[in-house]
Formats: structure tokens, C-alpha cells, sequence
């Protein structure tokens, strides 16, 4: 998940990101010394078919809002969008350790417009009620993180597998979920471990889950998420980040051999990005490996719920 080391890696990955354009932009001004203005040319005018333009695909129309659950640890806030009428297969998203927030309550939105009914969870609700932080940028300060600390805490494996089974009840009771549909669940940074500790704890349930630059999904515990695999039925796609790999090259194969031994349908894949990436208001937010991801969680979803 993201930490001090996590952190460290990816400034340094953003200075080097700005060196190189420091230097693009001094290279592409000397090219432009001495150089007169180029000829205009006039595009040809477009033809237009006898079908006309490509039109879109029409998108349902959603409503979200937020709402409380009462849990067995306390009342939790979630953001719930759903398309405005029909059912439809339900998906549980655990945010990142800045937690929900505008950029989380968007992306679920955006899989309701996909068709899916999406409950994006407060995980911090033992500590905090709505808003704890309002942008990832926030948690980056020393104010941000003194506050998120003791906030992560008490979210242990059971304490998330308390909350995924109330969660995944509370879904199977809403208008919009078709409960003959699975689940699935997806997850982002400290939240790619909860989705492995959710498809456990409900496994008649979660069909699919998404992890997305997860922290510890490996670690030398009973609870170790690619331990658990046995314990679950879903398909997982596990997208990892380059700067995790290289921390940990041994991971991947790791969780690979563990999905493999215990039979589930596993895509594990190492993309070149940094921690963070899919996430829109991180500072290493990667539109083109954030988009494919997004498209493989799509497909993942559509096989499996």
C-alpha cells in the first residue's frame, strides 16, 4: 500500500518526469531557432457518408447517492450508483489509503454508466465519518497521514471480512442488484488485499475481483491474501505496479504458483506505471495504463458476473 517508501519512489519517479520534459522543451526550442513559418495547407473537406456520423453507445442513465450500513463494528458511509432502472450485477470497491473521496465516488459512477450496481465503501468509518480526506494530495501532507494512521489500524483481515459479508448482504437486499448475479470487488492500493479478504469471506457470492497496484497481497501471515485463494471461488486480475515489482519481483510468481495450486482463474500482470497510477487525482495518475486496466476489469467483469 502507499507509504513513506512508496512515496519516496514515486517523487523521485515525478522529478525525473520533469527533468526529461525540462530537457524536450529546451531541445525542441533550439530546433525552432532560424526557422520561418511553414506553409498553411488546406485540409479537403470530409465526406460525409450516406449513414452519417458514428454515434455512441447510448449509456443508462444512473443515480447515486450516499448511504449508511449498519455494520457490526458501527454505522459505515458508502456512495451508491446504480443504473436509474432495471437489476444488475453488483460491484464492492475499496478505495486507496486516502480513502472516499470525489475521485472514488467518479469511478463508480462509471461502472454503473458500464452497468453495474456499485457500492464504494468509507473503509475508515470505525474512526471517521464523510469526509475524511477530500483529494489523495491531502494524505501527502504530514497532516494527512498523522490522521489516516490510526485509522488504519483496526482494519484487520477480519474486521474487512466482517465488513465485505455486511456489505455484500446489504447489495443482495437493493432493488437495483440482480442477486442471482455474482459480485465482484475491486480494490486500489490498500485496498487490493480487502478484495482477496472479501472474496473469501463471501465466496458463494464474489465472483470476480480487481486488485490495482494492491499492497501486501504476500505476506508472511495465516492471513496473506495469496493464502486465501483456496478459500474463494473468484476470478482475479491483479494489476501490479513497476515500482512494486521492483520492490518485490518475487510476488508476482508468488501469487501466480498460489492461484495455480489452488485452481482459480488468475491474470497477473505487471504494468510499466507507478504505484498509483490508476487512481485520477494521484500525482501519478497514468491515463494510458489507467485506461487499460480499466478495460481488462470491464472484460473480467463480463465473463465472470
Amino acid at each position: 500500500m502507499c507509504d513513506e517508501l512508496t512515496e519516496a519512489e514515486n517523487e523521485t519517479f515525478l522529478a525525473a518526469q520533469m527533468q526529461r520534459r525540462q530537457l524536450a522543451m529546451g531541445a525542441g526550442a533550439a530546433m525552432l531557432v532560424g526557422c520561418g513559418p511553414s506553409k498553411p495547407t488546406t485540409a479537403a473537406p470530409s465526406t460525409p457518408t450516406a449513414a452519417g456520423p458514428a454515434q455512441p453507445a447510448a449509456q443508462p442513465s444512473v443515480t447515486g447517492r450516499i448511504v449508511t450500513i449498519e455494520t457490526p463494528d458501527g454505522t459505515a458511509e458508502a456512495y451508491f450508483a446504480a443504473p436509474s432502472t432495471g437489476r444488475s450485477p453488483a460491484v464492492l470497491i475499496w478505495p486507496d489509503v486516502a480513502g472516499l473521496r470525489s475521485a472514488f465516488e467518479q469511478m463508480a459512477t462509471r461502472l454503473a454508466e458500464a452497468g453495474y450496481a456499485v457500492l464504494a465503501v468509507n473503509p475508515y468509518y470505525r474512526s471517521s465519518k464523510l469526509p475524511v480526506l477530500e483529494t489523495f494530495s491531502e494524505w501527502r501532507t504530514e497532516e494527512g497521514r498523522a490522521k489516516i494512521a490510526p485509522m488504519i489500524e483496526p482494519l484487520s483481515s477480519e474486521a474487512i471480512a466482517r465488513d465485505a459479508s455486511t456489505f455484500v448482504s446489504w447489495l443482495d437486499q437493493q432493488p437495483q442488484v440482480d442477486p442471482a448475479r455474482k459480485i465482484g470487488t475491486a480494490g486500489y492500493c490498500m485496498g487490493g488485499p480487502f478484495t482477496v479478504w472479501t472474496a473469501a469471506a463471501a465466496p458463494d457470492r464474489v465472483g470476480a475481483l480487481g486488485s490495482f497496484h494492491g499492497g501486501g497481497l504476500v505476506r508472511e501471515t495465516e492471513d496473506s491474501p495469496h493464502a486465501l485463494f483456496p478459500k474463494m471461488s473468484a476470478a482475479a486480475l491483479i494489476c501490479i505496479a513497476q515500482s512494486d515489482d521492483d520492490r518485490d519481483p518475487q510476488a508476482k510468481t508468488t501469487l501466480r504458483a498460489a492461484a495455480d495450486a489452488a485452481g482459480r482463474e488468475a491474470e497477473i500482470e505487471v504494468y510499466p506505471a507507478q504505484h498509483g497510477w490508476c487512481v485520477t487525482d494521484s500525482p501519478v495518475y497514468d491515463e494510458t495504463q489507467a485506461e487499460r486496466a480499466w478495460s481488462r476489469l470491464l472484460a473480467t467483469f463480463e465473463a465472470q458476473l
